[in-house]
Parts: structure tokens; C-alpha cells; sequence
């Protein structure tokens, strides 16, 4: 019989990061060392003989008729980097591999188009996926076995890739390859029936917030016990939700999920207090011990989704968090050209001089490290009290360290702690007979000493890729908590990220985004990619958001181009929405529209906003009705399961509601840009030669108002009061 990896326990679906030690001399290179992506290029000096995807792999698959061994992962993914090291480190497996297949290596965030088609393949023939993903192709790109992670050998009933490959090589000649893209093709359809409409908003928004509640965790928030993702696309639905049925018990209880959550998230082990930012995930239901890879796209989701609470709620712990990871942002993973790096490697040695890496450990401490840090008696505290005490009191930190066994399961974290904050500071200052103020500066004080240790620490791996998409979320981070503070440190790093955006990733001859580039004296991208659906939606959020913070109408201008460049090449005709990829790519072959919101929201989600805003801004109404015929398209999934797409539900609601989410400048020059895409623009000056706002909705416009507190109350209330057409 022949063997096929669809047993559950094979496909371990794990993201971690790590760096592999540099090894020199090199006794094995590979082609991969001409790459630039840092995953490519852990990989070259493995004694596979590795293609990157490209028509030479391809053609040489077809003239040797050899299946192909596609292998998918990033820079930041332990998992990786583990089977990396037992597997495609092993000569003889090595030989294996370069012997009887074309051996391709992709990165994921490179290239998600290829990602996205086999990782439905790995999918929907194993009921699992993850990285590192394992494919085999027939020449003509075709799937017919696919897995994730392999252990180099046996280990158990678990196969390992030796036994996988041995059995594959002795059958594949006999195999009848079973063509999986019929089926996967019907699996992946989405379209509009002619003629459809979008669902209805209420019901929909009103399933979305059931199912969330169903799903959701009282006493630490989220939305599952563990693992815990922090979901931001979750949190702005329920704060959404809560903005149009905010007089409602079900509003109510939106805006407390969203807040608990966010609070429980600071407080937590997930939050890095001592040099900001937020990991991956939890890997327990309160928070504490993290996966310590920090993402960039994470980053910006949060920061938009903490300003958003501090504006709703008042809280300045929100607003706190929001500025701080934008502190981290521009501090750890930003390059001087105004680009942001992709993420931070997990791993990391725990010294100098030392090789092997350990999950966290640039992250934690030992009790007797912070003793030793933080000596002095604090005057004015219950008996001998030093600042460690109270530190360590405030932050669950043990002598036999704080991390349960069952959350550390190689023992990486034995006699560690990882911060959490225990107690408030109230309970705090209470606790030692000390004033609330002085247990701030104690705390704020004793970060700072343990930031500076950090700096001594052996760093993990930075992946220096700056992505077109992930800049896109950032670029909207720092306008709006830039926006929202008045921050003009926030919002200039805003500009020089739209501008990097334009300068580095804008082939303006081709008028194509370009997928990503990387830190070098020339910004190398070799090979140019083309962007994707995502890198053109998130860029054109960004450059809306960009717009509305500093007003500046090229910014404006960038997106109704980028829209129309993306209309041209993503757009589904006859179906409705968009593709994630060019339909015109024949190495590709799927193609697909995203469904889901995840750790990144769905770009078809963000793109049915972007629509909606630049149609008010542009007046082009065929925008709007865009926008109506992608919700279409994705009406199925809407209304049965809509907690996939809850931002696709927030753009829903958002051409149900008519929400107020344009913000416009007239200067008064009648050929400015925005005069010439809404002439009714020009009736619109100032009153008695002073600044006047008006607010426009249903086609129909207030009054001016002048006076910032009256135009606060119609913003708030959405009472305009008389109206003019």
C-alpha cells in the first residue's frame, strides 16, 4: 500500500523562531546563497541541492521528470529551524532529497500565493497545517502528499522523512496521481450570484458578536483557553459593535469583552515589560508564558486597537500601551530608509560565548538576577524592603521561577520567571506601606535597569525583510495613535514611512508595489516580486489613515491610484471580489480569495472598506457599488460563519450605518484635488472668516460649526441638527 502522511499526529502546526549559530568553514553551498530573504539563506549551506521557486526548478523538474519537494517556512519559525537542523542538515537525507527530487525552498512571506494554494492541499487532505510545510509536486506543480514538520527518523508510529521519502521514491513511478485541484477549486470558490446583494448588516453583526461571546474566556479574555492569539481583528469588531449598539446589554458586554482582554493582554506575560511590544501568543489562558517571537504585523494591529480603547473607554493605560509599542517599533524594527523590519526571532543564546539557543531567553530572569540588579532599601517601606522586594512582589517574580512545567516542555524556562503583572498598583503600595507615585517610579525605574541588562544580552535573530503589507499596517499604526496623541514624533515616523513605501516599494515604470526589500546600502530586491492583493489593500488603508492624520493630499492621491492599479489587476469580473494573487501567474494554480481574518485581516475584508472611504473622497459611486459586490461575493460565509471575517462584518456595518469615518480639508482652491472629485466641495468656506467643520451624512450635510465643543456632540450623538443638502 502506498504511504500517505494524513495521520493528525504528523502535521504539528507550530510557529516559533530561531537563528541558527553561523558555521564556519562551509562545508556544503548551495544556490540559496544568492537569495536575500534571511529563511532562504538559513538554508545555504545545507547539503540540499536547494532551488529557489522559479522557472529553473521547474524546467529541470519537467526535462529529469522528477516529482518536487516543496519546503515552506520563515525566518522566525522554530519549528523550522528545528527540522532544518535534524534533516536538511543530514548529508545523508541530503542526498536523498538532491538525488530523487528537485528540492524547492520557499519563504513564506515572500511568496503567500504559493504558501496559500498547498498550504489548502496540506489542509484539506490532513485536517491540520503549519509550518514548516513538507509538499511533494508532481513537475507540473501539482500536489499529491503533503505534510508540516517531519522528525528525521521514526520516532514512535510518527514516520520520518527518510521513511517518507524512501516510500515515495519506490512508488511514485506507479502512483496515480490523484488531480486535488478539482476538488480544491470547488472547496475555494467564492462568488456572487448575479445579482446579489450583500447580507443584512444587523443579523450578521448580531451572529458575529453571539459567536464571539460564545467563544470567549471571562476570567483572563480572549477567545479561547489555550493557546491564546491576541486577535485584534476580534477586538475592533466588538468595539465596532459596540459603537452602533451601544445602548444595548449585547453592546455592553462588546465593549467589556474588548476592553477586559486588551487590560489582561498588558498585564500579562505576552506584554514586554521591560523593552515593549507584544509576542506572538500565550501559550497558557492567562497570558503569562508567552511564544517570545514578536511580529510586526502584530504590533501595528494592537497599537490601532489599544488607541481605540484609550478614545472609547478614556483609559490612559490604553493609550499608555498603544505609545509604547510604537516606542518598540521604531527602537527594535525600524530601518534608517523609513522601512519596518518583519519580526524578532523566539530563540536566542542565553550568553556570550555559548551555541545552544533557548526559547526566551533574551526575555527572562532569575530571581538572583534581579536582587542583585535592584539592591537598595526603599525608604519609607515596611521594614527592610528593597526595590527588588516590591519588584518582584509587583511582577510574580519566584525564587524557584514562575513558569508551571506542563508550559515548558524542554525545560528551557526551568528557574525563570517571565513578567506578569500580580497586583495593582494600589494593592501594591499598600502591601509595602508606600505612596501610589513612588511605587510608579520604583517600577518605571527597575525596567529601565533590567532594559540596560537586556542590551548586554545576546540578541535573537532580526529578520530585516520589510514587507510591502505588514509596512502598510504600520504605516496606519503610527498615523492614527499619531492622530489620536497629537504626537508629532509619531506622525513624521508616519510620513517617512509613506514615503519609504513610495520610494522603495513603487516601481512606477511598471506601476506595480513590489512585494518586499531589504535592509542594504542600495535596498536590494532580488528578484523583484510582484505585490499582492494584501501589499495594495494594507498600503492603501495606511495612506486613507495617513491622509486623515496630516491632511496632505498626495497621500490621497497615492491610494486612488493604488486602487485603481489593483482593480485592474486583482479584480474578479464575473465572481466579485478580489483574487490574493494575479490570475495571470500560471505557476499558481489556485486562484484564490481569502476568507478568514487571522493574525492578519483578510485583504478583501480591509479592501470592501477602502472602497467605501474612497468613494466618499473620490466620488466615483462605482467604488461603493465595488464594495456591495464584494460583500456579495463573501455573503455565504458572512451569514453562516461570521467570526471569520468579523473586519469584513465592521465594512459591512460600515455601508449599513453610514458611519462617519471621512475626514476632509478644503482649503478653498476650487481646482485642489478634492474639489475636483466633489465639486459640491466648493460651496463649502469658512463662516465669518473662521475655520468651520461640516459633518456629512446620507448625502446631506449640517450647518458649519465652528465651535469644537457643538462639533464634538453632533460627532458623538449624531444630531446635525438643520440640514443642508
Amino acid at each position: 500500500m502506498f504511504f500517505m502522511c494524513s495521520s493528525p499526529s504528523v502535521f504539528l502546526s507550530m510557529e516559533s523562531g530561531s537563528e541558527e549559530p553561523p558555521s564556519i568553514p562551509h562545508k556544503h553551498t548551495n544556490r540559496l546563497a544568492k537569495q536575500k530573504s534571511p529563511y532562504l539563506l538559513q538554508h545555504a549551506h545545507n547539503p540540499v541541492d536547494w532551488y529557489p521557486w522559479g522557472q529553473d526548478a521547474f524546467d529541470k523538474a519537467k526535462n529529469e521528470d522528477k516529482p518536487i519537494f516543496l519546503s515552506v517556512g520563515y525566518s522566525t519559525c522554530h519549528w523550522c529551524h528545528v527540522m532544518e537542523r535534524e534533516s536538511f542538515e543530514d548529508e545523508e537525507i541530503g542526498k536523498l532529497l538532491s538525488d530523487n527530487f528537485v528540492c524547492i525552498k520557499v519563504d513564506r512571506e515572500e511568496r503567500p500565493d504559493v504558501d496559500k494554494v498547498y498550504m489548502n492541499f496540506v489542509q484539506a487532505t490532513s485536517g491540520g497545517g503549519g509550518w514548516p510545510m513538507s509538499v511533494w509536486l508532481t513537475p507540473d506543480l501539482k500536489p499529491f502528499i503533503g505534510g508540516t514538520y517531519f522528525p528525521p527518523r521514526d520516532q514512535g508510529r510518527r514516520p520520518g522523512l527518510m521513511t517518507v521519502l524512501t516510500r515515495i521514491i519506490e512508488q511514485v513511478k506507479q502512483f496515480l496521481f490523484v488531480n486535488f485541484l478539482t476538488t480544491l477549486k470547488k472547496g475555494t470558490a467564492i462568488a456572487a450570484n448575479p445579482g446579489e446583494a450583500p447580507p443584512l448588516a444587523t443579523d450578521v453583526a448580531n451572529r458575529c458578536f453571539q459567536q464571539l461571546a460564545n467563544s470567549y474566556e471571562e476570567e483572563y479574555g480572549g477567545f479561547r483557553d489555550a493557546p491564546k492569539f491576541p486577535t485584534p481583528v476580534n477586538l475592533m469588531f466588538l468595539m465596532s459593535y459596540w459603537c452602533v449598539n451601544h445602548s444595548t446589554s449585547e453592546g455592553v458586554e462588546a465593549l467589556q469583552m474588548a476592553l477586559h482582554t486588551l487590560r489582561m493582554m498588558a498585564l500579562g506575560g505576552i506584554h514586554d515589560h521591560v523593552a515593549q511590544g507584544f509576542h506572538r501568543y500565550s501559550t497558557d489562558s492567562s497570558w503569562h508564558v508567552p511564544h517570545f517571537e514578536k511580529m510586526l504585523y502584530d504590533q501595528a494591529q494592537l497599537a490601532v486597537a489599544y488607541i481605540t480603547a484609550s478614545q472609547i473607554s478614556g483609559e490612559q493605560l490604553f493609550a499608555d500601551v498603544a505609545k509604547d509599542i510604537l516606542l518598540y517599533v521604531s527602537r527594535d524594527l525600524s530601518d534608517k530608509s523609513g522601512g519596518f523590519y518583519s519580526a524578532e526571532d523566539a530563540d536566542s543564546v542565553p550568553a556570550l560565548g555559548e551555541t545552544e539557543q533557548r526559547e526566551g531567553a533574551f526575555c527572562i530572569w532569575t530571581a538572583s538576577e534581579i536582587r542583585e540588579l535592584l539592591p537598595d532599601v526603599v525608604e519609607g517601606a515596611t521594614g527592610v524592603t528593597t526595590q527588588a522586594d516590591i519588584f518582584m512582589h509587583h511582577y510574580g517574580v519566584k525564587d524557584q521561577g514562575n513558569v508551571a512545567p506542563e508550559q515548558d516542555p524542554h525545560g528551557e524556562l526551568q528557574g525563570q520567571n517571565v513578567l506578569i503583572v500580580r497586583y495593582s498598583v494600589e494593592l501594591t503600595a499598600a502591601r509595602f506601606g508606600i505612596g501610589v507615585e513612588k511605587v510608579s517610579e520604583l517600577m518605571a525605574s527597575a525596567r529601565a535597569k533590567m532594559a540596560e541588562v537586556r542590551k548586554g544580552r545576546p540578541r535573537p535573530h532580526l529578520d530585516t525583510k520589510m514587507v510591502a503589507s505588514w509596512n502598510g499596517l504600520m504605516l496606519s499604526a503610527y498615523a492614527r495613535v499619531g492622530a489620536v496623541l497629537g504626537d508629532k514624533a509619531f506622525l513624521e515616523r508616519a510620513v517617512q514611512a509613506g514615503s519609504f513605501l513610495k520610494e522603495y516599494l513603487w516601481d512606477a515604470e511598471r506601476q506595480t508595489i513590489l512585494r518586499s526589500c531589504y535592509h542594504g546600502d542600495k535596498m536590494e530586491v532580488s528578484p523583484p516580486i510582484s505585490g499582492f492583493l494584501d501589499d495594495y489593500a494594507f498600503i492603501i488603508c495606511g495612506l486613507l489613515d495617513l491622509y486623515e492624520a496630516t491632511l496632505q493630499t498626495e497621500w490621497l492621491q497615492w491610494a486612488e491610484e493604488l486602487q485603481l492599479r489593483q482593480d485592474m489587476m486583482f479584480w474578479d469580473d464575473q465572481g466579485g471580489g478580489y483574487f490574493c494573487s494575479d490570475p495571470s501567474d500560471s505557476t499558481v494554480l489556485l486562484q484564490l480569495k481569502e476568507d478568514q481574518d487571522g493574525a492578519e485581516p483578510s485583504a478583501n475584508s480591509v479592501s470592501a472598506s477602502n472602497l467605501l472611504r474612497l468613494s466618499h473622497y473620490t466620488g466615483r459611486q462605482e467604488w461603493h457599488q465595488r464594495s456591495q459586490q464584494l460583500l456579495a461575493a463573501f455573503s455565504d460565509r458572512l451569514t453562516r460563519i461570521p467570526i471569520a471575517l468579523p473586519e469584513m462584518v465592521r465594512a459591512l456595518m460600515a455601508q449599513h450605518y453610514m458611519l462617519k469615518q471621512v475626514l476632509m480639508l478644503v482649503d478653498g482652491e476650487t481646482d485642489s484635488f478634492l474639489c475636483q472629485r466633489l465639486p459640491v466641495l466648493s460651496s463649502m468656506s469658512q463662516h465669518g472668516g473662521v475655520a468651520a467643520a461640516y459633518v456629512c451624512q446620507y448625502f446631506t450635510c449640517s450647518l458649519p460649526v465652528t465651535d469644537p465643543q457643538e462639533l464634538r456632540k453632533i460627532l458623538l450623538d449624531g444630531s446635525m441638527g438643520t440640514q443642508t443638502e
